[in-house]
């Protein structure tokens, strides 16, 4: 079946199904129960690493079968769309945030601290917008049904993951969980154009943007290299 649309989203499929399955309450207090929270994290890793390891090299290997031509003036939607992308994910990754692995336990000990610092102001899931954005700019460019099969996928892992991860928290963490829901936002700027927070702009600072200009000017060079086509309108 390799080198076949079939074991794309095959691999596709266990790739997204995997981080839903394993971190769902009953199958998590399982493993847990059985190897511990020390033991689980390496095990999850583990199976997500491998999952996502045969999901592209399913996707390279994926023949091309066109299902529509999008427009060359369409080129700009990501082109417009992943400076902020990458914004949002350098953000999340160096900002602690309430749905980061392991923020239960500073949750529930109600250390010091806003629950809505730098970049999750604006949302308490910075990371997975970024993914979500950088999946949909690019479903509006490819139009073959090996890219529309991976980026279809990521879409639906990060816009249901925070769903997923919300849900788990609340019911992990009951009342610890209210400050979060009452100061933050699933969705971006909800919480500050209501009133509930402030954008934390000092909290951001200069370097987390300045680095993902740089990292978006670096990818446009190393777009047509790497991939295989020019990010640029023909």
């Amino acid at each position: 079946m390799s080198g076949t649309l079939n074991a794309l989203f095959i691999a596709t499929l266990a790739f997204v199904g995997g981080h839903f399955v394993l971190s769902s309450a009953p199958v998590r207090q399982r493993l847990v129960r059985k190897l511990g929270e020390s033991g689980f994290m390496p095990v999850y890793t583990l199976v997500i690493t491998a999952a996502l390891i045969w999901m592209i090299v399913a996707y390279r290997a994926a023949p091309s079968v066109p299902v529509w031509d999008p427009p060359a003036a369409m080129a700009w939607i990501p082109l417009v769309l992943m400076p902020v992308s990458i914004f949002l994910v350098v953000a999340g990754l160096t900002t602690r945030g309430p749905t980061q692995v392991g923020a239960e336990r500073s949750l529930t000990a109600g250390l010091p601290g806003s629950p809505a610092p730098g970049i999750n102001s604006i949302t308490r899931h910075p990371f997975l917008w970024g993914t979500a954005l950088w999946a949909a700019a690019h479903l509006t460019v490819t139009g073959d049904l090996a890219n529309i099969t991976l980026m279809s996928g990521i879409v639906v892992l990060s816009i249901g993951g925070m769903m997923h991860i919300d849900r788990r928290r609340e019911e992990a963490l009951g009342g610890a969980w209210g400050p979060v829901k009452l100061t933050t936002s699933l969705t971006p700027f909800a919480a500050i154009l209501t009133g509930r927070t402030h954008l934390d702009w000092s909290g951001i600072g200069w370097w987390r943007p300045l680095a993902a200009v740089a990292i978006y000017l670096l990818l446009l060079q190393l777009h047509t290299w790497v991939i295989g086509t020019s990010p640029w309108p023909a």
